[in-house]
C-alpha cells in the first residue's frame, strides 16, 4: 500500500496516470474509493492523485491528533513527497476546506480548483442563516437525506449501496472545529475556480453557493438537475465532463 510518513502520520494515497496532476479530496462521507466514477476517465490526460484525509479510510490520526486541522498542511507535504510544484484540485463538501486551504495559503501551486456541493468552510452571516435554517428541516419530520437526493435509493439501488459501503470503511472519528477563511481572504483568490452543486442539495444548496460565487467573480458554476450533495456520484457523468471542460480550459498541458 502506497503512503507518505507525513505530518507525523502514514498517509495514504494512490496515483493513476500521466500528465499535468490533478488531486481529488474526499468528503466526509467519503475516501480515495469514493473517486472510482472519476479516476478511469480523467486518468487518461492527468496524473490523478487520490488519497485518504487523516482519519479516513487508510489514513489514521495521531491519537489526539489535530484531525482536520492538519488537512491542509498534510495536503502541502503529500504534493512535496510526489514531487508536484503545481496541481488542479478537486475538492468535494468536506475536501473543500483542504483545498481552498491549501489555495489560499500556496496559491503558486495550485493551477485550478474545483469546489464541489462546498463553500470550503466559508459562510458570511446571510450563508450562515440559510445553513441554520437547512440544519432545522434536516432535523424535522421525514428529513431528505443528507449526502444525496431523495429519490436516488430508489432510482440507483446499487450505487446508494455502494456509497453506504464506502463510507463504512472509516474508522470512528472525532470533530474538530477548524475556522474557516474569511469574505477577504475569499476575494484574493485568483486561482481559475469551478464550483459545482447539486439541484437538490441540502447541505450547501444552490442559494448558498451562489452567494459564494459573488465572493469569486471569476467563478464558474454549474449546477445539475436531480442531484443532491454528491454529484460526483450522483451524476458522475456530467460532474466528469464538466471538470474535463474546465481542466481543458485552464490547465497547461505537462
Amino acid at each position: 500500500m502506497p503512503t507518505a510518513q507525513i505530518n507525523g502520520i502514514k498517509l495514504y494515497y494512490e496515483v493513476h496516470g500521466e500528465g499535468p496532476a490533478v488531486v481529488f479530496a474526499h468528503g466526509a462521507g467519503g475516501n480515495h474509493v469514493s473517486w472510482w466514477q472519476q479516476v478511469p476517465v480523467l486518468a487518461r490526460q492527468y496524473r490523478c492523485v487520490i488519497f485518504d484525509h487523516r482519519g479516513f479510510g487508510q489514513s489514521l490520526d495521531a491519537p489526539n491528533g489535530p484531525g482536520s486541522q492538519a488537512f491542509v498542511e498534510d495536503l502541502k507535504q503529500l504534493l512535496d513527497h510526489l514531487g508536484i510544484e503545481r496541481t488542479a484540485l478537486v475538492a468535494q463538501s468536506m475536501g473543500g476546506r483542504t483545498c481552498l486551504g491549501f489555495a489560499l495559503a500556496y496559491p503558486d501551486r495550485v493551477q485550478a480548483l474545483v469546489m464541489a456541493d462546498t463553500t470550503g468552510g466559508f459562510a458570511d452571516a446571510h450563508m450562515a442563516q440559510l445553513r441554520a435554517e437547512g440544519e432545522a428541516t434536516l432535523a424535522g419530520p421525514n428529513p431528505p437525506p443528507r449526502t444525496y437526493a431523495r429519490h436516488f435509493p430508489q432510482e440507483q439501488p446499487a450505487q446508494a449501496f455502494l456509497y453506504e459501503q464506502i463510507r463504512g470503511l472509516n474508522p470512528p472519528r472525532r470533530e474538530v472545529s477548524v475556522p474557516g477563511p474569511t469574505a477577504e481572504e475569499v476575494r484574493a483568490l485568483r486561482v481559475p475556480t469551478l464550483l459545482i452543486v447539486g439541484e437538490h442539495d441540502v447541505i450547501t444548496p444552490p442559494s448558498i453557493i451562489k452567494m459564494f460565487q459573488a465572493y469569486i467573480p471569476h467563478a464558474r458554476l454549474v449546477e445539475v438537475a436531480g442531484a443532491g450533495h454528491s454529484v460526483y456520484f450522483e451524476k458522475p457523468e456530467i460532474f466528469n465532463r464538466a471538470v474535463l471542460e474546465f481542466l481543458t480550459a485552464v490547465v497547461a498541458p505537462s
